[in-house]
């Protein structure tokens, strides 16, 4: 009987969604997670549980690899925030943390949450950390959805000071830092001209318009 159990979980596991050894990025804005507060790098066994507590429902163990993505039921285009399968570098949206759980998002296209134990403090990052870490490595990539307004390049972190220049093609965006919403960058168009100031990298309800150009 043991063994026709598990021959059972095998064939509905790999049966499951394909990721297809593809990269899953974000490519626009999202207005249903303004709320998160960062990301947690997940590895490939989860359990997520109703409550953070090991007692309480269990309500999906998430299982991966480069290939398949269970259960199917969530696929992992909904569970992830962020996959480089060659890297094995997943991250899931974090809407709340405490010293032992983060509380995610498990099905981003219903806001779905529940809560996973840490099994490692520091693969929790808030999103200004991720920025820093990531965004100060490959750079910015601009959403296609950004408003016109987070295109100007300001002579301070303020929406109110001075226009020093617009970002129309980027080629390349080095970010320098973040401070609070806004990013100092150095942007190169498609005329190869450096220019250099602060851009609005989120929104005031936490939506973000550039998100790091990881490769």
């Amino acid at each position: 009987m043991k063994k026709l159990l598990i021959l059972i979980f095998s064939i509905i596991f790999f049966s499951a969604s394909r990721i297809e050894a593809r990269d899953i990025i974000p490519s626009q804005a999202s207005f249903n997670f303004s709320r998160t507060v960062g990301v947690y790098q997940v590895g490939n066994d989860i359990t997520i549980y109703q409550e953070p507590d090991e007692n309480s429902l269990i309500l999906h163990r998430v299982r991966w690899d480069k290939s398949e993505f269970f259960p199917e039921a969530i696929g992992a285009n909904k569970f992830f925030a962020l996959l480089i399968d060659r890297k094995d570098f997943a991250l899931v949206n974090v809407t709340d943390v405490t010293e032992d759980w983060v509380e995610i998002v498990y099905d981003n296209s219903t806001g779905k949450t529940g809560w996973i134990k840490k099994d490692d403090p520091y693969k929790f990052m808030t999103w200004i950390n991720f920025y820093n870490a990531y965004g100060k490595k490959y750079g910015l990539r601009m959403f296609k959805t950004a408003p016109e307004n987070y295109k100007n390049i300001k002579s301070a972190p303020d929406d109110t000071a001075q226009n020093v220049s617009v970002i129309n093609m980027p080629q390349q965006i080095k970010l320098v830092v973040i401070r609070g919403n806004w990013a100092l960058v150095s942007v190169l168009d498609l005329d190869k001209t450096p220019k250099t100031g602060y851009i609005r990298w989120r929104s005031d309800d936490g939506i973000r318009y550039f998100f790091p150009a990881i490769k």
